[in-house]
């Protein structure tokens, strides 16, 4: 009879971080554990900082009973002159029977050995343990530790295993920890230890000692706070979806706070008091009229009446952030935006320092400017580009690293440079993400581009090429920086073309990996368009490529593309091995149909168009011609003149398509 199964691991506090990213996998692995050991049924996960919980409503005392079948050698090889030979006897040493006990059947139309026996399921109580284990080595939290005299090896120290079964205690020890009928509350509760009677124990027990043990109801508790928070102190609280996930992963008993900082610090930028907030003490920024205010709200942890210490505490670990913050940012501004230190400064091993990068971005800038923009870089943007890397040697960058760039911009506004330059330092980086921001204006964006291009042609040059997953420098995102900055800003970015310009700044390059390498990520950009479209297109500029895969999507997905297809790669097999020269006389045209497809196509080449689109869309008009052309006329025919111009004719018209696309790629 089917009865509740309670699983708690009860541990030493674990890193929100490693925990976070685990969690997803974490159902699938105790899943995979259940059906391998055939108890597979529903349950639910549960987890706080201290403990994971897996809750069966209805779990089976025993494994269901199993039937295996084993085949073994054909009867001939099995017995000789009617005794059983080696084959047979360790047949049945596999099954664990006699001789005698084994059966024949038919397998792949010949007579083998054959035996079939039951195996009874085991209980819970034999392989529960087994399970844990086997279910807990799966886990993978990247560092882990070692206690038990290095003897245990897990993310954190377990302290507690409650294996509850109905109203029994299941037996078991993981890592020397021996199952109790019992589990514990908040860590500042009174009661540590809390016996259970049953299942049903301990779900009406944790609430009342501090334990808010579901996660979704956390994550709802706090939200709930929040906006009670906003309504009564008039404030909108920024809500970082990563940063919520974290608290929910941190707390057992969730309270949000509102706590407050004295004005001065306001001098600061936003993004620095953000991030000592949010980065460093896990706070949430407070708003009013979409400015920041001098508040924060945190969430506590604590399992008290009183939060006056709490709030009291916090305001003051974030005082002594903010008053280091803001000397930084004073002394930064009394230096000023420096070069001086970044000859020193190693950018990445092999590829000098950050005073040699800056010159190859120089370079790189320059070769942009020239091919795309017809002009040379003016003083703006040599200037911005020396100052770009600047703010690397200041005291608040070495604080927030995640700030450089952003630093820089604030600098250079308030040292008085111009809107131009302040633009371009502070979006250099961009976009930092799949769908981040673009840069906005042509400065920042070749600025933009001379940082991702050095960092893609420099790595190369090395022998930093990324392989599987790992992408340690962001190269994948770099080009996907390119591909999107030259969309946007409507650059006809070719690869092989740039890299001719600035290819003497690096050691040697290996441009065939280099050029795979950038049309994946071109094949992963336009990841919702079918992959044989986007290897068909064939322009090597950024523009040329995009309008041209949109082009062919946009046909593929007309109900007739596929026989419109079929015609014109019929077109292309035809021609497949043939060496002509396209001309076509028109004095060797005699049959209609070819008289009439010639016309058409002729029409087509003295056509303008608006785009690829409209190109394509003329051109598989011509089908019909094509159809009427293969049905009436025969293409090998023996005067090799005539033969030779009807295939020049059809290759002028798939050569029309290699503007834009290799249609017989297509699938």
């Amino acid at each position: 009879m089917s009865k509740p199964l309670l699983i708690e691991i009860g541990l030493e506090e674990l890193p929100a971080d490693p925990l976070i990213k685990e969690l997803g996998n974490i159902e699938t692995k105790w899943k995979k554990v259940l059906d391998e050991y055939r108890f597979s049924t529903d349950f639910s996960f549960f987890f706080t900082p201290r403990r994971f919980t897996f809750w069966h409503r209805e779990f089976s005392p025993h494994q269901p009973n199993e039937i295996k079948e084993f085949f073994g050698a054909p009867i001939q090889i099995a017995f000789k002159d009617g005794n059983p030979t080696k084959a047979c006897e360790g047949f049945a040493r596999k099954c664990g029977v006699e001789i005698s006990d084994l059966d024949r059947a038919e397998k792949g139309g010949k007579e083998v050995l054959y035996f079939k026996k039951e195996i009874v399921g085991k209980s819970i109580e034999v392989l529960l343990e087994e399970m844990i284990l086997k279910f807990l080595a799966s886990l993978n939290f990247g560092k882990t530790m070692r206690w038990g005299d290095g003897k245990y090896n897990f993310i954190r120290p377990i302290h507690s295993v409650l294996t509850m079964f109905g109203t029994e205690n299941i037996p078991v020890s993981i890592f020397g920890v021996e199952s109790k009928a019992e589990t514990f509350g908040h860590r500042t509760s009174d009661n540590q230890r809390i016996a259970l009677s049953h299942t049903g124990d301990y779900f009406c027990n944790l609430p009342k000692n501090g334990v808010m043990l579901k996660q979704s109801e956390r994550r709802l508790t706090i939200l709930n706070q929040f906006d009670k928070l906003e309504n009564s102190e008039n404030i909108k609280i920024e809500i970082d979806s990563d940063l919520l996930a974290e608290v929910v992963a941190i707390t057992e008993e969730p309270t949000a706070l509102i706590g407050n900082f004295d004005n001065k610090f306001l001098e600061l930028p936003d993004e620095v008091i953000v991030t000592s907030m949010r980065e460093h003490q896990r706070y949430f920024p407070v708003y009013q009229n979409g400015i920041l205010t001098n508040k924060f709200v945190v969430v506590s942890n604590a399992f008290t009446n009183d939060f006056s210490q709490v709030v009291s505490g916090n305001e003051r670990v974030l005082l002594a952030r903010l008053s280091d913050a803001l000397f930084f940012y004073k002394n930064d501004l009394k230096r000023g935006l420096v070069s001086d230190g970044l000859e020193k400064l190693i950018f990445i091993k092999g590829l000098g320092t950050m005073s040699d990068k800056i010159q190859r971005e120089q370079k790189i800038a320059s070769a942009i400017s020239e091919t795309y923009f017809n002009k040379s870089v003016d003083s703006t943007l040599e200037k911005a580009i020396n100052l770009a890397k600047t703010d690397l040697m200041t005291e608040m960058v070495y604080e927030f690293t995640e700030l450089q760039g952003l630093m820089g911009s604030y600098y250079a506004e308030k040292l008085g440079e111009n809107s131009e330059i302040v633009t371009a330092i502070r979006e250099q980086y961009l976009p930092d993400g799949e769908k981040g921001d673009l840069p906005t204006t042509e400065k920042s964006s070749i600025l933009a581009m001379s940082y991702k291009l050095d960092l893609l042609f420099g790595l190369f040059s090395i022998g930093h090429i990324p392989t599987g997953s790992r992408d340690p420098f962001g190269l994948r995102r770099a080009v996907n920086g390119i591909i999107r900055i030259s969309l946007d800003r409507k650059i006809p970015f070719n690869l092989k073309n740039i890299f001719e310009k600035i290819a003497p700044i690096y050691s040697d390059i290996d441009f065939k990996k280099l050029e795979t390498f950038f049309f994946d990520r071109i094949l992963n950009f336009y990841n919702d368009v079918n992959p044989s479209i986007v290897k068909s297109v064939l322009a090597t500029n950024i523009l040329k490529i995009d309008s041209g895969i949109r082009a062919v999507d946009k046909i593929s997905k007309s109900s007739d593309f596929t026989e419109k297809l079929s015609t014109f790669k019929r077109v292309a097999n035809i021609l497949k091995d043939s060496k002509l020269d396209g001309q076509v006389n028109s004095n060797l045209l005699s049959e209609p149909a070819e008289i009439k497809l010639f016309q058409e196509f002729v029409n087509f080449e003295n056509a303008t168009f608006d785009n690829d689109f409209d190109y394509l869309n003329r051109l598989f008009d011509l089908k019909p011609h094509l159809d009427n052309f293969f049905e009436n006329v025969m293409v090998n025919v023996d005067d090799e003149n005539i033969r030779d111009n009807r295939k020049n004719l059809m290759a002028k018209i798939y050569t029309s398509f290699l503007v834009i696309s290799d249609i017989k790629l297509i699938s």
